[in-house]
C-alpha cells in the first residue's frame, strides 16, 4: 500500500442543509447527473423513504413518490438507467428477503411495482440479499446472493447463491423478462455481500462484469470476469498487492478504476483467511483497480490509522457513488455493535476527487463594452472553482518591487488542444422566453473571497459552495467583415468582433435540482447560458471572436444575390492549441469595474508574447472582467514553478485596467481537490471602440409551417440612433466544400425593424454547421452613424433526421 493517504484530498461534507436522513447501513444510492438518490438500508428498522442530495446545493430533500411505493429493504439490488430506477429484492423484514421488482420514474417520483416474464429455461430468481445487480445496454444482470431456506422467517437457515439470470428491459419503462443465460467457464463460487461492476475498454470493444469479493461463510478477495459477449466465465491474472478479503464493501468505475472502499475484513494479520467464526473488524483502506492492465493499487492501507479526521473512517455497509470524477461515500456502520439489530453507525458524507478536472470549453463572451467583459463557458461538473487568465496584446507593464511568489503558467505548443467537458442532452428543454435571460455575476457572489488562499496542488481548497449548472455545448469561432453602408463595402473602425449569443429556449422550465421532467433535459435558465438552441423556439446570448484584418474575406451587400465568406479560422482558433507545460499557484481576485479610462503605456510587446496573467478563481462558470493582475517584475523571468507552489497574495499586487478597443485572449481551467485541470481552448475578443451600436441581443426564433421567425431585442449600448439592422444565414456553397473553414453568408433583411421573416425557401438555401451539433446559423447586426457594430451570431438546432445536407 505504498501510495501515501495524504496523496489523497478527501473532503468532508460540512454544511448542507434539508431534512439529512438518519444514519444506516445496507442502503443503496445511485446518481442521476448531480444528485445522489438513496433508498432503504436501515439501523433499528427498516427504512422505506427515498432521500435525494444536490451535491452542487450541498440539500437533502425527500420527494413526495406517489404510485405502488414499495416497502423498507435493505441490502437490494439498485441501478439506474436514465432517469428510472430499479430495485430487486433485499431484506423486507429480519429472515424475510423479497424477489419483487420495483421501477421508479424519477421524473416524476412515480413507483411501479413490474413482474417481469419468468425465463423460458428455469425458475425465476428466489428471494435474497446481498446479491449484485448490474446494468449494461437494455439489459441487467444478477448475481448471487443470499437465500433463506427456511419457510418461516424466524428460523434463518442461510444458502449462498451463485445463480446467473439476465433481466430485459424495454425502452424507458417496464422489463420484458428474465432469462438464465448459458455461460461457459466455471461460475465462481456463491456469495453474497460481494460487488459487481460493468466496464468496457476503448480499444477493446467487449463489456465485462467484475465481481470482487463477497461472503460464504468466510471472507473473499477473489476476483472474477464474465465477457458479455461470449458469456465465458474467467479469473484474470492481477498484479499488484490484492485488497484483503471483505463482505459489505463498495466498488465503482471511474475512468479505467474500479476503486474499492471499505468493508468487513479478518481481523488476522497477514489477511490470511478467517474460518467462519474468525475475529473481524471494518476498515477505511482504499484501492483501485486498473481494469486495462488488472493492476491493484493500494491507496489507504487497512492498518492506516486515522486520527486527524482528514480520511473517512472504517465502515461497511455503507454506500458509493460516483459523480463525474468524483467518489462520495455516505453513512455505514463502523463495527461497534450494541445488539442484533442495532448497529453504531457512520452519519458522515465525503469525497474524494480522483482526477483532475477536464479542460472547460472556450470562454464565451456575453457582452462587451469599451473596458470590461462579461464572460460565460460551459460548466464543469464536481468542481470547486475556475482560473481565468487572460494575454493582452495590447503592452503591459512590468512591476517592480512587489513580492510574489507565483507565475503565470508557461504554454508551450501542442498537437492538442482543450476539449469542452460536457456531452450535450439528447434534446434541449423549453424555457419561457421571460425566463431566458443572462447571468450578471456580481463580484460578491463569485469570487472567492481574498482572505481565502488557494494553493493549487493536490492538497488544494476552495472554501466556498459550488455551483455546476446542466451541459451546454460550445460556440464555435467564425471571423466577419465590419459592415458597410449602402454605398459599398468597407472596413470601418468598429470593434471586430461578433458578440455570438446562444442559449437555449423553450416551452417549459424545471429545477434541474429537483429532478422534475428530468427526462425532458431541464436547464436551469439562470445558472446556464448555452451556445446552442433548440429548433423548436430559441433565444439566444453570448460569445463573440475577432475579425479578420484583411479585406480579403468577400463583401456584404443589401440584396440577396450577392453573398459574403468568412473565414470561420480566427487568430484565436490558430492559437487554441496552446497547451500548458507546468501549473499556476494562484489566489483569488477582487474584480470590479473601473469608470476611468486607462492610460495607454507605449511599451511595445510581442504579439506572440506567451505571457498569461490572472485574473482570478471564480466560484461560477462566469466573471465581469475589467482589470487583471500584474506579477512583480522579478517572478516574470522565472519559466516554471512546482505545482506545490505558494500562492501569490493578490492584495500586494496591482491592477491593469483593460483598453477599449483591445483585442485580449482568454483560457480558462478548472479546479478540484487534484488541483487545476488543463486550460481551455484559447478565446479572443475586442473592448469597444466608443460610438459604435452594441450586438443585438435575446434573440428569439419561432418556428412556423413554412417560415421562421427572427425577433431581437436592440443594443443595450445604441450609442446614438440606430439605421438600420442586417439579419444574414449562412448557405451552401461550392466554397464551403473546397474550404470547410469558411462559411459564406447571404444577407436575408435590412431594415429598422427588429424582426423579420425567414422563408422557406431561403431555409432551403442553409447551411447546416456541424462542428459542434447540427446547426444553421445566423447573424444579427446594428448600424448607428458610425457604422455597423459587432454582430450576434445564432446557432438554431437542428433534427439529424431533417437538418438536411452540409
Amino acid at each position: 500500500m505504498a501510495a501515501a493517504a495524504a496523496g489523497l484530498s478527501w473532503r468532508r461534507v460540512s454544511s448542507f442543509t434539508g431534512p439529512v436522513p438518519r444514519s444506516r447501513h445496507g442502503h443503496r444510492a445511485v446518481a442521476i447527473r448531480e444528485l445522489l438518490i438513496i433508498f432503504g438500508g436501515g439501523n433499528e428498522g427498516i427504512a422505506d423513504e427515498l432521500h435525494v442530495y444536490n451535491t452542487v446545493t450541498n440539500q437533502w430533500f425527500l420527494p413526495a413518490v406517489r404510485g405502488d411505493i414499495p416497502p423498507g429493504c435493505a441490502a437490494h439490488g439498485f441501478v439506474c438507467d436514465g432517469t428510472r430506477i430499479l430495485v430487486f429484492g433485499g431484506m423486507v423484514e429480519y429472515g424475510r428477503y423479497s424477489n419483487d421488482l420495483y421501477e421508479l420514474q424519477a421524473s416524476r417520483w412515480l413507483w411501479k411495482k413490474v413482474k417481469p416474464q419468468a425465463p423460458s429455461n428455469g425458475s425465476p430468481p428466489c428471494p435474497r440479499l446481498g446479491h449484485s445487480f448490474s446494468l449494461y445496454g437494455n439489459k441487467c444482470y444478477l448475481f448471487g446472493g443470499l437465500a433463506n431456506e427456511s419457510e418461516e422467517s424466524n428460523n434463518n437457515v442461510p444458502r449462498y447463491l451463485n445463480d446467473f439470470y439476465e433481466l430485459e428491459l424495454q425502452h424507458g419503462s417496464g422489463v420484458v423478462g428474465w432469462s438464465i443465460p448459458v455461460t461457459k467457464g466455471i461460475l465462481p463460487s456463491p456469495r453474497e455481500s460481494h460487488t459487481a461492476i460493468v466496464y468496457c475498454r476503448k480499444d477493446v470493444g467487449s463489456p465485462k462484469i467484475y465481481i470482487f469479493g463477497g461472503m460464504c461463510g468466510c471472507r473473499l478477495n477473489d476476483l472474477w470476469e464474465l465477457d458479455i459477449e461470449t458469456m465465458t466465465w474467467s479469473r484474470p491474472e492481477t498484479k499488484g498487492t490484492v485488497p484483503l478479503p471483505r463482505s459489505l464493501h463498495t466498488a465503482n468505475v471511474i475512468g479505467n478504476k474500479m476503486y474499492v472502499f471499505g468493508g468487513w475484513v479478518p481481523q488476522s494479520a497477514g489477511g490470511e483467511i478467517s474460518a467462519p467464526d474468525g475475529e473481524w473488524k471494518c476498515t477505511g483502506s482504499f484501492s483501485y483497480l486498473n481494469l486495462d492492465t488488472t493492476e491493484w493499487i493500494g491507496l489507504i492501507s487497512d492498518c492506516q490509522e486515522d486520527k486527524s479526521n482528514l480520511l473517512p473512517g472504517p465502515r461497511a455497509g455503507h454506500c458509493a457513488v460516483a459523480v463525474g470524477t468524483r467518489l462520495y461515500i455516505w453513512s455505514g456502520r463502523d463495527g461497534y455493535r450494541k445488539a442484533w439489530n442495532n448497529q453504531v453507525c457512520c452519519k458522515d458524507l465525503w469525497y474524494l476527487d480522483t482526477e483532475r478536472p477536464l479542460a472547460p470549453s472556450q470562454v464565451q463572451l456575453i457582452r462587451a463594452t469599451t473596458n470590461s467583459f462579461q464572460l460565460k463557458w460551459d460548466e464543469v461538473p464536481t468542481v470547486e472553482g475556475y482560473l481565468l487568465q487572460l494575454h493582452a496584446d495590447s503592452p503591459v507593464p512590468l512591476v517592480a518591487g512587489i513580492p510574489g511568489t507565483g507565475i503565470p503558467e508557461t504554454s508551450v505548443l501542442s498537437s492538442q488542444g482543450g476539449c469542452s467537458l460536457h456531452q450535450s442532452p439528447q434534446s434541449m428543454p423549453s424555457i419561457p422566453y421571460a425566463e431566458m435571460k443572462v447571468d450578471h455575476p456580481s463580484q460578491t457572489n463569485n469570487l472567492i473571497p481574498n482572505n481565502v488562499q488557494v494553493a493549487l496542488s493536490s492538497s488544494s481548497k476552495v472554501e466556498g459552495k459550488e455551483k455546476v449548472a446542466a451541459p451546454v455545448n460550445k460556440v464555435t469561432q467564425e471571423t466577419m467583415k465590419n459592415h458597410t453602408d449602402a454605398t459599398g463595402f468597407k472596413e470601418s473602425n468598429a470593434p471586430s468582433l461578433l458578440p455570438v449569443c446562444a442559449s437555449s429556449s423553450a416551452q417549459t422550465s424545471a429545477n434541474i435540482g429537483e429532478l422534475h421532467d428530468l427526462d425532458k433535459q431541464s436547464v436551469n435558465p439562470d445558472a446556464s447560458v448555452s451556445s446552442t438552441v433548440s429548433s423548436t423556439q430559441t433565444m439566444v446570448t453570448q460569445q463573440a471572436v475577432k475579425t479578420e484584418p484583411s479585406s480579403t474575406n468577400g463583401a456584404v451587400v443589401k440584396d440577396e444575390t450577392s453573398l459574403t465568406t468568412f473565414n470561420s479560422k480566427s487568430e484565436a482558433a490558430e492559437t487554441a492549441y496552446v497547451m500548458p507545460s507546468t501549473r499556476v499557484s494562484t489566489g483569488q481576485t477582487n474584480d470590479s469595474h473601473s469608470s476611468r479610462a486607462p492610460q495607454r503605456l507605449p511599451a511595445p510587446v510581442k504579439t506572440r508574447d506567451r505571457r498569461w496573467y490572472d485574473v482570478g478563481i471564480f466560484k461560477n462558470n462566469s466573471a465581469v472582467v475589467s482589470q487583471f493582475y500584474l506579477l512583480p517584475e522579478e517572478t516574470l523571468n522565472i519559466n516554471s514553478k512546482m505545482e506545490g507552489a505558494d500562492v501569490p497574495d493578490y492584495r500586494l499586487l496591482k491592477k491593469q485596467d483593460l483598453f477599449p478597443g483591445t483585442v485580449y485572449r482568454f483560457r480558462v481551467a478548472a479546479i478540484n481537490g487534484c488541483g487545476v485541470g488543463p486550460f481551455s481552448k484559447i478565446s479572443e475578443f475586442k473592448t469597444c471602440i466608443p460610438g459604435f451600436p452594441g450586438a443585438p441581443s435575446t434573440v428569439k426564433i419561432t418556428k412556423s409551417i413554412d417560415c421562421i421567425h427572427l425577433s431581437w431585442e436592440p443594443p443595450a449600448s445604441p450609442s446614438g440612433n440606430i439605421l438600420e439592422y442586417s439579419a444574414y444565414l449562412a448557405i451552401r456553397s461550392t466554397q464551403l466544400q473546397e474550404n470547410p473553414s469558411q462559411l459564406v453568408f447571404m444577407r436575408i433583411y435590412c431594415g429598422l425593424k427588429t424582426s423579420c421573416i425567414v422563408t422557406a425557401a431561403q431555409l432551403s438555401n442553409a447551411h447546416v454547421d456541424y462542428t459542434s451539433r447540427p446547426a444553421i446559423v445566423f447573424r444579427i447586426s446594428a448600424k448607428n452613424e458610425r457604422g455597423y457594430g459587432p454582430a450576434t451570431q445564432v446557432r438554431w438546432l437542428q433534427d439529424m433526421k431533417t437538418s438536411g445536407s452540409k
